[in-house]
């Protein structure tokens, strides 16, 4: 097969997430990288210090017959990392290169430069699972930033303006992309690979996925700093979770009454489709619609309304865990529990026996669950982030870019907010049919305590922030 590039280089820096997209791309059939070649301090890999038949020497004294010696491997498109304490004449060669495919990663330097303090306090550079994830607090530095992020634009100036001027482009990729599985697949067709990656080969996790201000000794001093480089904030909180999609087939439509309900995913039994079917003058609602047929829907119903309902994190988590965790009988959840128990160390039953299942045994399995959630929303396991337990963020995103609903109803005010909804198409509310709950062996509103609350909100702190949530109360 004729291949557009000869090689791949991935231009990057430290901590900017290389090493994840590097076993995302060794994943792809096709692609093999090398690591960091041409690393002044190893060959490759650490401790590594003779690769294709060279020495360190060699390499250093003639780097285009590493890239050589390289693309001889086999005939799978080879690359490697390359950053900008790196050899300036491997940087100038592969720039001025036509035939080496350029993928350019980026990332907040703010995060970057936290994110490197830490690694050199702890020695932590690569994680494969929060089990082993080292924290610690850093002190920020006004001077050595600005140093930090002096180097980092006169590299990507140096990057950009040798493209610019010998006519080449590159697949420009941000560290918020790498849990993206659709922009993976597109890097994949522009390396030529043969296919996306295989999951089960990546193994590296998100180091820090908390704020950077939970990662400082001294936010505040940070905080003026950056005011007067016009810097973004502290607080702003990344997005780990992998994207979704609209879920199109959940969507539920009144077939004689224009009303569109739009479901934001969770493990409650959802009382909306039975409430359609009393709006509905038919007492019928269509489902499983594609994209065909839900612009056949609006078209018929021209002055139609759309909404979905918004749930607080406690509640919605506390039902998928006691729907599909606590359980060992939901078969799609079965090797999942089993990690969580095995791995995680999550105190649950095995087997489940509801009649010796008591209230604290119950409140600390949540709470271990809920601290697993911490991690799993963050990026840092292995384990799928299901869509009962999603952020709500991440799924009204994905319902947002295929369209907008009218309304963002929130569940402890469904009675009150249907009404005026419904008046706007002259139709009378019908009573809700029931609420989002799930068979539960214990109330939370008798399990709930601080830790849980807790350990909710830094779970789900994006939710929090995004909708202003508070501490959960009991109707």
């Amino acid at each position: 097969m004729t291949r557009e590039f000869d090689y791949f280089v991935v231009l990057a820096g430290m901590r900017t997430g290389s090493n994840l997209l590097e076993e995302q791309l060794s994943a792809m059939p096709g692609i093999r990288s090398h690591g960091e070649l041409f690393n002044p301090h190893f060959f490759g890999k650490p401790d590594v210090k003779t690769l294709f038949g060279l020495s360190m020497a060699a390499r250093d004294s003639d780097p285009a017959r590493v890239i050589t010696e390289m693309r001889r491997e086999s005939d799978a498109l080879h690359g490697f990392r390359l950053f900008r304490d790196h050899n300036p004449r491997a940087i100038d060669q592969v720039l001025e290169d036509p035939r080496a495919a350029k993928v350019i990663l980026t990332r907040r330097p703010l995060d970057s430069y936290v994110s490197l303090k830490i690694a050199r306090k702890t020695g932590q550079w690569w994680l494969g699972d929060m089990t082993s994830a080292r924290a610690a607090k850093v002190p920020f530095d006004a001077g050595e930033y600005g140093e930090f992020l002096t180097e980092l634009t006169g590299f990507h100036q140096h990057i950009r303006t040798a493209l610019q001027t010998s006519g080449q482009t590159a697949f420009e990729i941000a560290y918020e992309d790498l849990s993206n599985g659709d922009v993976l697949a597109g890097l994949g067709r522009f390396l030529g690979a043969g296919g996306p990656p295989d999951g089960r080969r990546v193994r590296a996790k998100v180091q820090n996925p908390t704020p950077v201000r939970a990662r400082l000794t001294n936010p505040q001093v940070a905080e003026e700093a950056l005011r007067a480089l016009a810097a973004p904030d502290l607080g702003r909180t990344q997005i780990y979770e992998p994207s979704r999609g609209p879920g199109l087939r959940f969507f539920r439509a009144c077939a004689g009454a224009p009303m569109l309900y739009m479901p934001i995913r969770g493990a409650g039994y959802d009382p909306m489709p039975g409430w359609l079917e009393r709006l509905d003058p038919e007492d019928q609602v269509e489902t499983g619609m594609t994209q065909k047929d839900l612009r056949r829907w609006k078209r018929q119903h021209g002055r139609h309304r759309s909404f979905t309902v918004l749930r607080h994190p406690l509640p919605r988590v506390h039902d998928a865990f006691c729907r599909f965790v606590l359980p060992d009988d939901e078969e799609n959840y079965a090797d999942l529990r089993s990690l969580l128990i095995k791995r995680y160390d999550l105190p649950l039953p095995t087997p489940w026996e509801r009649e010796s299942w008591d209230i604290d045994r119950h409140r600390a399995a949540f709470l271990a669950f809920l601290t697993f959630l911490k991690g799993n929303l963050g990026g840092q396991t292995a384990l799928r982030v299901d869509n009962t337990w999603a952020s709500q963020t991440v799924l009204l995103h994905a319902i947002g870019e295929f369209a907008l609903p009218d309304r963002i109803l929130r569940e402890d005010r469904l009675a009150e907010d249907l009404g005026p909804l419904c008046a706007e198409l002259d139709l009378a509310a019908p009573d809700l049919p029931g609420r989002f709950d799930v068979t539960v062996p214990f109330a939370l509103a008798d399990v709930v305590d601080g830790a849980i609350q807790k350990a909710a909100a830094a779970a789900y702190r994006r939710d929090y922030v995004m909708f202003g949530f508070e501490d959960w109360q009991a109707a």
